[in-house]
Formats: structure tokens, C-alpha cells, sequence
């Protein structure tokens, strides 16, 4: 067996490793649920290799993301569900259809129009599933629950927008930000867990949808904010270092010296 440039090979590789005779003893314990997070995964590291503008890492962690649907479909074909075949064909028929505007005789002019025109296609999909299932159509169908908490409430809010459930503009929103940070600040003082977790999820709900208004990815701030807050707490403990004192002795007026030290070095 060699390496090729033909996705054929790799398709093969994968049956070879899940193959009972002579295959690989953990690929063939494998199943959906215990290969599930591993595509997460890859995901992510997709994502992170962009984010780093490594593109040599990026060829390698798209190739084991294109493993994944490979795998799940050999997993799929064993059980005489689909192929990788009919996985193809769902994604390009669904390209094709969701295309009007380049594959049809219907007209977009610009991005904007094109965007309109596939959430046209998909609002009228959702209702097609509905209809199948003798169930009422709603604008939150096919939002996944494995979404992150914070990109899934973007979204959620995003559909409930798409039928004028929404704030007018972003200083509405804010005022709603504002709203439930109190709400917060009122109920820690009752120490009462279950009522602090409800009003935080409510806050970092309003804070997702303030996000949106403002034309900002939630969930990119958010791990934007984690490697901001990252990189300064390693010079924090860098300047701990260079000083001769450990960090949980050091206290906090000093630590936040060495705090104030980045961020007026990041200004």
C-alpha cells in the first residue's frame, strides 16, 4: 500500500484498517459514538492551524478531518447504511440545489443576495423535514445541541432574528446585557446556586446576541480573549521570575503590576 493524491486510496486505507483479517485491532472497536469527539477534534485543530496561519499544519489537520467522514462512512457501508458515494452525492446535490443563483436561472447580484437566496432554500428544507416527521416546522430545526454553548446561542438567536424576533439595534441589546448582569449581581447575594447558573446563562446568552448585533463571531472573541489572557499571564509569571518570587507568594497588588506592565506594552 502507497501513499497517493487519490482520495480512492484512502477510502481503501480505511477499509484495509477495518478490515476482521488482518486489520487494526483498535480501528475495529471502533464505532459512531467512540470516533464521535475525534471529529470534533480535528475540527478544532483545523481551526487553530488557521487561526496560527500555519499552513503547512493546516494541510496536515485538514487531511485527518477528511479522515473522518471517511471513517464514519466505511463504519456506515459495514452496516449497509450508505457509502462514501451517497455522501458525496447529499453534499452535491445539496451545493446544487442551495445554489440557485450559479447552478439555476435565478439571479444574486451580490454576496448579500446570494445569502438570502440559501437561507431561502434552507428555511424551505427545514419545513420539508417537518412535513416528513407530521410535525410543525420551526426556524430553530437542525440547530445541532453539539454546538459550543456560546456559537449555538449565536445561531439560535441568529434564526429567531430571521423572523423579526429581535432587538432593534445593538444599543437595545446592550441595555438587555445590562439588564441581566444586575439580575446576576442580585441573585449571587442569595448564594442560591441553581438561580446564579440560570441568571449567567442568561447573561452570556444576551452577551452571544450582542455579539451577532455587533457583526462579531461570539465564539472567535471568546478564544481570542483565552489567548490574550494567555499570553499576558505568561509574562506575569515570566516578571514573577525575574524577580526571585514565587507566584503564589507574590500577592496581588504585585501581580497586578505585573499585569498593567502588558497591557500597557499591548497599547
Amino acid at each position: 500500500m502507497e501513499p497517493s493524491r487519490d482520495i480512492s486510496r484512502l477510502i481503501e486505507i480505511m477499509a484495509a484498517l477495518r478490515n476482521p483479517v488482518g486489520g487494526c485491532p483498535w480501528d475495529l472497536e471502533q464505532d459512531f459514538s467512540t470516533i464521535r469527539h475525534y471529529t470534533i477534534e480535528e475540527a478544532y485543530e483545523v481551526a487553530d492551524a488557521i487561526e496560527r496561519e500555519d499552513f503547512s499544519d493546516l494541510r496536515e489537520e485538514l487531511g485527518d478531518l477528511l479522515l473522518q467522514p471517511i471513517y464514519h462512512a466505511q463504519m456506515a457501508t459495514e452496516r449497509g447504511l450508505f457509502d462514501i458515494g451517497d455522501v458525496v452525492y447529499a453534499i452535491t446535490e445539496k451545493l446544487i440545489r442551495r445554489h440557485p443563483h450559479v447552478f439555476g436561472e435565478e439571479a444574486a447580484r451580490n454576496a448579500g443576495g446570494a445569502k438570502a437566496k440559501w437561507d431561502e432554500v434552507k428555511a424551505d428544507e427545514r419545513a420539508k423535514k417537518a412535513e416528513k416527521k407530521q410535525a410543525p416546522s420551526s426556524v430553530l430545526d437542525d440547530v445541532a445541541n453539539t454546538l459550543p454553548a456560546l456559537a449555538r446561542a449565536e445561531k439560535l438567536s441568529r434564526r429567531a432574528a430571521s423572523v423579526q424576533f429581535d432587538w432593534p439595534d445593538w444599543h437595545e441589546t446592550l441595555g438587555k446585557v445590562r439588564e441581566e448582569l444586575d439580575e446576576v449581581a442580585e441573585v449571587a447575594e442569595t448564594g442560591d446556586k441553581a438561580r446564579i447558573e440560570e441568571e449567567l446563562g442568561d447573561l452570556l446568552f444576551a452577551a452571544a446576541n450582542l455579539a451577532r448585533k455587533l457583526g462579531v463571531d461570539a465564539e472567535a472573541a471568546l478564544r481570542n480573549a483565552n489567548l490574550k489572557f494567555t499570553r499576558r499571564f505568561h509574562y506575569v509569571e515570566e516578571r514573577a521570575r525575574e524577580d526571585g518570587i514565587p507566584l503564589p507568594d507574590a500577592g496581588l497588588e504585585r501581580l497586578d503590576a505585573y499585569w498593567n506592565e502588558i497591557r500597557q506594552k499591548d497599547k
